[in-house]
């Protein structure tokens, strides 16, 4: 139920919001009762189907498709007795019309208030009460839950999961209850925090057409009309398992969790799914910028780039791969430029970041973006900003500056790898945005073979004034009714 760039094959943001998602669960934790049907019956028969494997880095990864379109991702990591389990469903914020906006996440939330075999929070009493960890997450392209536990409980997860598929229950109390839960949920989030504030009118200012302009938890004015008959339709058409993916990473046997995922999913009925692809984005001739008011402390502003991202349709295209490097050069730590230059060096910055990331759906933006230190205006800061992408528009980053790049996205990597829980997160968002997910091992080969040239040539083509859109943030005075009429008219933005 959390919002989600350049950290690895994750992206920096998203490692935050996972590492959030990690500490805190979705549903409330109540006194634990024994759990019905523990342990599932290993299936008789032998799995049918196709199964293909590929060893990389020293762990095998199988998968299989069901009979019924479900996924099944298997990776193997006897490091430790535990599991990783997570189901991925094809749909986020940005298969969302206007109207509905909020309606994935309003949905997460409601999948954990009961089914026809378990009570509202009793899937969250059951994991507690087995010793497991469980959360949810909701993005622009896809929304997963997942369970973490000891490798003998996989097959409670796939219990679980089976039957929160195809058997939810939106019940209409639980639903005006969670509801609210949201909204006090956006409120605290995005209404009274200015950052988070300023980032959702950049989106929805940055993106005309594209849903991505929509934020992941959705209008205000949409939540106060959503219904619960929006879940149902919602839970309908997107929750199958022709949908689906599930991701096991873990202390497993490949073949056993076929078997289980055979028993548990195999019997499920798939649905006809219709995906609308948004229109082409517009190009203007020249950039937009545009001041905001709100209450806040300081100053701040947004820039992006639009950019684009790694493509089924072109895998090997290298330019996304260039901007993840760049993004690094000015960006990537406290030998990065921006940091040694904007705030220690000129010291106009009190803060300053920049987000890419190369694995959505839909094309993407390189994102800038900070707040001036005192007494600096937030446009000499932007100033300076722009004087940093002039210099890598026009002269080469060095070999040195380069090689401590591509080592600290090597090292990002190696630790991601040290944990099963973002091993299955790297697989299943990328199959869930239609990529393949070899694409986790060929990705650093790619970081490697970036050369300056491409950089200067990825920041020549795309960070350019008439590809930018900017918004900067006005502090004003504190008025109560801040954020009342954010509801995604685009005048009011």
């Amino acid at each position: 139920m959390l919002k989600f760039s350049k950290y690895g094959l994750l992206g920096k943001s998203f490692v935050g919001v996972v590492a959030t998602i990690m500490l805190a669960s979705c549903s409330e934790q109540e006194d634990v009762q024994p759990a019905g049907q523990l342990e599932a019956q290993q299936a008789e028969e032998q799995p049918t189907g196709r199964v293909d494997f590929v060893e990389h880095s020293g762990s095998r990864v199988d998968e299989k498709t069901l009979d019924n379109g479900l996924r099944v991702i298997v990776k193997q990591d006897h490091r430790s007795p535990v599991v990783v389990s997570q189901v991925w469903y094809k749909v986020g914020s940005s298969y969302e019309p206007e109207g509905i906006t909020g309606v994935s996440h309003v949905l997460e939330h409601m999948m954990f208030k009961g089914t026809d075999i378990y009570g509202p929070n009793e899937v969250s009493q059951i994991i507690a009460a087995n010793g497991g960890s469980e959360n949810a997450f909701t993005g622009h392209d896809y929304t997963a839950y997942f369970q973490q536990w000891e490798k003998s409980r996989l097959p409670l997860s796939f219990e679980i999961e089976s039957n929160r598929m195809r058997g939810l229950l939106l019940s209409e109390d639980e639903f005006v209850k969670e509801i609210e839960v949201v909204k006090e949920e956006r409120r605290m989030r995005t209404d009274d925090n200015p950052d988070a504030w300023l980032y959702e009118q950049f989106g929805f200012e940055a993106w005309q057409t594209s849903p991505y302009g929509q934020p992941i938890i959705g209008w205000r004015k949409d939540l106060d009309s959503m219904a619960v008959a929006d879940l149902a339709d919602w839970y309908e058409r997107y929750y199958a398992p022709n949908n689906a993916t599930v991701v096991v990473v873990g202390d497993v046997i490949p073949d056993e969790v076929f078997a289980l995922a055979e028993q548990w999913f195999g019997s499920l009925e798939p649905s006809e799914i219709e995906v609308n692809s948004p229109p082409p984005e517009p190009r203007f001739e020249s950039g937009r910028e545009k001041t905001v008011e709100r209450a806040a402390r300081v100053p701040s502003f947004i820039r992006g780039y639009y950019a684009p991202v790694i493509s089924a349709d072109n895998p090997d295209d290298w330019e996304p791969y260039a901007l993840e490097v760049l993004a690094y050069v000015l960006d990537g730590g406290q030998s990065a430029r921006f940091e040694k230059t904007l705030v220690r060096n000129q010291q106009i910055a009190a803060s300053i970041w920049t987000s890419y990331d190369a694995t959505t759906r839909l094309d993407g933006l390189i994102t800038f973006g900070g707040s001036p230190s005192q007494g600096v205006s937030t446009d000499s800061l932007i100033e300076g900003l722009e004087e940093q992408l002039s210099l890598v528009r026009t002269t080469l980053v060095s070999q040195l500056e380069l090689d401590r790049v591509k080592a600290q996205l090597k090292a990002a990597d190696v630790f991601e790898r040290d944990s099963v829980f973002y091993q299955a997160m790297k697989i299943g968002r990328l199959v869930t945005i239609g990529l393949d997910w070899e694409l986790e091992e060929a990705w650093l080969e790619k970081i490697a073979a970036v050369t300056p040239e491409q950089v200067m040539a990825v920041a020549q083509k795309y960070l350019v004034a008439n590809n930018a859109t900017t918004v900067k943030l006005s502090p004003i005075e504190s008025n109560s009714n801040d954020g009342a009429n954010i509801g995604g008219v685009r005048d009011e933005c």
